[in-house]
């Protein structure tokens, strides 16, 4: 059966689960409880629920703040306002000041669908990573999102963690979800070609090593979920085993995980590096699937491209 659960609304039940015995623990929101699934967590602890309003800037000063004074804020915002609207309390507030905000960016990517450019987040990956002492996460599935913001809850940095808006196909079990903090992990293993995704990508990842086993053809999937601090150990030792290497993201072609997995390989062990992302242009209108399956951000998307790549 399908998936319903999406990410966001894990992210919810580990921060209730946790709030009832952490006090410290704050969740704020810009007129985006909603689309956050976080309403359950405001009605049930409203003293450790702070609402914004759409002010994403206050938001993330007013974390910053809270977390200056030992709370532990987690602040959700579509993505696509959070990245951009609010870059510079992101990079004052929380990163150079080095205070514990948990940045959620929320209908990551393209889950907004129909609302097209202004509601996109397609540079959130290249933007956060830029700043030092920013921390980037984007989790595959709900299994890795649960471990995720239970290790983000022993932490004192900040980070950013981008999630999509629909349920996700899931990558892992909850028996078996293999999890190390800051640490890529190997969903697959194999000798031909090396597909590291991230978020999203990670599942038509997984389809595309099954359909390329079909067709005789060994593929490694890397989950890097998280994109900084990149596990460049990871990389190197899974790309020298293969003949091409080729990043997938919901992300510009632009300073993304396709960027940084093109300079490792090109530092460390040179080979044909291949990045599939969304083009540099406004993209086309549809659903995330809709979207996906235009690109080529799918399972017989990446396995074309990784025959190709392989020049058979």
């Amino acid at each position: 059966m399908p998936n319903k659960i999406a990410n966001r609304k894990v992210i919810c039940d580990v921060l209730m689960e946790h709030a009832k015995t952490d006090k410290d623990i704050v969740v704020l929101c810009s007129d985006s409880r909603g689309s956050a699934s976080l309403t359950p967590f405001f009605n049930e602890y409203p003293e450790q629920s702070v609402e914004v309003g759409i002010a994403e800037q206050d938001l993330v000063g007013i974390s910053a703040g809270l977390a200056a004074c030992g709370k532990k804020p987690f602040a959700a915002s579509p993505a696509s306002f959070l990245s951009t609207r609010s870059y510079e309390q992101c990079k004052i507030d929380c990163a150079y000041s080095d205070t514990n905000v948990k940045l959620i960016g929320i209908s990551g990517g393209v889950s907004y669908g129909a609302l097209g450019m202004s509601h996109h987040s397609a540079q959130d990956i290249a933007a956060m990573s830029a700043i030092p002492n920013m921390r980037v996460y984007l989790p595959s599935d709900r299994f890795q999102t649960r471990k995720l913001f239970e290790a983000l809850l022993q932490d004192q940095k900040c980070a950013y963690i981008r999630v999509g808006r629909n349920a996700v196909e899931d990558v892992y079990t909850e028996e078996d979800c293999p999890f190390q903090m800051d640490k890529a992990t190997l969903v697959r293993d194999g000798e031909d070609v090396l597909l590291v995704a991230c978020g999203e990508m990670v599942r038509p990842a997984v389809d595309a090593a099954g359909i390329l086993e079909k067709s005789g053809v060994s593929a490694s999937v890397l989950d890097m979920y998280c994109v900084k601090p990149l596990d460049r150990e990871a990389i190197v030792r899974q790309a020298s085993k293969v003949k091409a290497v080729i990043s997938i993201e919901e992300h510009s072609p632009f300073g993304g995980l396709g960027s940084m997995v093109a300079q490792v390989v090109g530092q460390e062990c040179p080979k044909t590096c291949v990045t599939m992302a969304l083009p540099d242009s406004p993209v086309i209108t549809g659903t995330s699937k809709e979207v996906f399956d235009y690109y080529g951000l799918n399972g017989e998307g990446i396995a074309k491209r990784a025959i190709e790549a392989l020049g058979k």
